[in-house]
């Protein structure tokens, strides 16, 4: 058995113009095309079956001596890409990267054979390679193979990233997720805790008696959220249809229908601003329970986001961008009025001593235009006191609530399907959830009067008339299904892009979507 190192490295070879080396690789997949031809193998077989991964014969050999490994006899069989290789003579050290890890292969020539070994010092990292073999250690006690057997699998035509390092540029870190991935441990980590914590949560929601279901994408109206849709043509219906904003009108109809509790993970999609918050196709949970209110859905939210990261990282206690996140504390419940005082100077006293300042729509429309909400766009004139507030509230607020914290009872008029309060009937039963100055989720008690909600829609569609593209439309169905009555229901939508964000300390939520949006790419001529 050989007794070399693995932790040197190859020497850096000068830099190559990429379109050089990618013609280079183009010629070798010609020669593998020609040996085809000749009857000497597919360029490209599939008929290679890895019985083994990295990460398994690590776990099962790693604590083995390397005289135990050598008396055991252990063989494997596994493929990866290519993404070390050293060639020193009559043999060669290459590391493999499959879907758990890496592992290293040692070839000798006397063992794959002259033809085999000669071919594989023209490999090229990132190609995919299947070898077979002998589990051992080297004298530094790194695990190995010993291939008795290796095959070139994929040929790849474009090199890896230079020394292997991963890409610098973010942009091209998201536009070309697939190297990203190959380059950098971290990035797949992620993913990988994403794809868990997702299920987590379904297991939770169904651990709780509720129901997963579909709901449309197309929508022929759009509703359950203030946003401007994205818009489509059915070729077949002839007609206008709607890229869902959010599940939430076809949920209730469900409550509707007889089903008390209901959940769906979805894809929704938004024709609004990007920004290392939003994404315009993201995704997020909305649940729905008969008989509850929005007190009942706060208790609940708080529980699943801890169980969420209790799952994903087996703490309560966090760290996002250097500051501590407690999630165990009992989340801080605040009204919009409450929070205003508790962290702005709008909690004092007017000067002339006629009350608090949050509480004069006057000192409100006074200070908002120097926080930069302008007329033009937000018509501050014409707003009510509890609407300014919420002006005030997003400005000055929000950023501060880095704990987590309910903020409750928003303006009736900001919020067309929540109930309203039964003694403050100016404000409603909702809530939104903050953690590190972001909103994670927002849910309220569902109205659930047929003839307010056609009141309600009937505003939005003014609203919409007046120029307000995010306003909601008149859906007629909706309508018709409360009509036939809808028990009293708790709702609630949690992004989750935002949650894994927040359990992967990740600054952008394009870190944490797969492929997020991002301007086409120009093509060079």
């Amino acid at each position: 058995m050989p007794d070399h190192t693995t932790t040197a490295t190859a020497p850096s070879p000068m830099p190559q113009d990429e379109n050089q080396l990618i013609l280079e690789r183009r010629e070798k997949l010609k020669a593998l095309r020609q040996a085809q031809l000749d009857g000497k193998g597919p360029a490209f077989p599939n008929d290679f079956k890895p019985t083994d991964h990295a990460a398994d014969l690590f776990a099962a050999h790693a604590g083995q001596t390397p005289e135990g490994l050598i008396e055991q006899g252990a063989t494997a069989k596994l493929a990866g890409r290519m993404m070390l290789k050293r060639v020193m003579g009559k043999a060669s050290f290459a590391t493999l990267q499959d879907s758990t890890g890496r592992i290293q292969i040692y070839i000798k020539r006397d063992d794959v054979g002259e033809n085999i070994y000669d071919a594989f010092k023209h490999w090229d990292l990132g190609d995919i390679v299947a070898a077979e073999g002998l589990v051992f250690k080297t004298k530094t006690g790194e695990l190995s193979i010993h291939a008795s057997s290796i095959r070139l699998l994929t040929k790849s035509l474009r090199p890896m990233p230079d020394k292997f390092h991963g890409m610098a540029d973010q942009e091209i870190k998201y536009r070309q997720r697939y190297v990203d991935l190959m380059t950098d441990e971290e990035t797949k980590n992620r993913f990988v805790a994403r794809s868990k914590t997702v299920s987590g949560i379904r297991e939770f929601m169904v651990a709780h008696d509720f129901l997963e279901v579909e709901t449309p994408m197309l929508h022929p109206i759009p509703g359950g959220a203030n946003a401007k849709p994205f818009t489509t043509h059915h070729n077949a219906l002839d007609q206008q249809m709607f890229l869902r904003i959010a599940p939430e009108l076809y949920l209730k109809r469900l409550i509707v229908g007889g089903f008390d509790r209901v959940f769906e993970i979805n894809r929704s999609f938004r024709n609004e601003g990007i920004s290392v918050r939003h994404n315009p196709e993201f995704t997020m949970m909305e649940f729905y329970a008969a008989y509850w209110d929005y007190q009942d859905l706060m208790t609940f939210t708080e529980a699943l986001v801890r169980d969420a990261a209790q799952r994903a990282l087996g703490t309560l206690q966090l760290s996002y961008a250097g500051k501590a996140v407690d999630l165990e504390q009992p989340f801080a419940r605040l009204t919009i009025h409450e929070a205003i005082c508790k962290y702005t100077e709008a909690g004092q006293m007017l000067e002339d001593g006629a009350g608090l300042r949050v509480d004069s729509a006057a000192w409100l429309r006074s200070v908002l235009p120097k926080l930069g909400i302008t007329e033009a766009k937000h018509h501050i004139s014409t707003r009510s006191l509890a609407s300014l507030q919420v002006l005030y509230f997003e400005e000055t607020v929000e950023e501060k609530l880095w704990q987590p914290t309910f903020i409750m009872e928003h303006p009736t008029e900001i919020s067309p399907l929540a109930r309203a309060n039964d003694t403050r009937p100016e404000v409603t039963e909702r809530f939104e959830l903050y953690i590190t100055g972001r909103e994670f989720g927002n849910g309220f008690s569902e109205l659930n009067d047929a003839e307010e909600q056609a009141a309600r829609f009937q505003a939005q569609v003014a609203a919409k008339d007046d120029g307000d593209d995010e306003a909601m439309y008149y859906d007629h169905d909706f309508i018709r299904a409360l009509e036939y009555g809808m028990p009293p229901t708790g709702g609630c939508g949690v992004g989750l892009d935002r949650l894994m964000m927040l359990l992967t300390d990740s600054s952008s939520i394009r870190d944490v979507i797969l492929f997020p949006a991002l301007r086409r790419e120009v093509q060079e001529k």
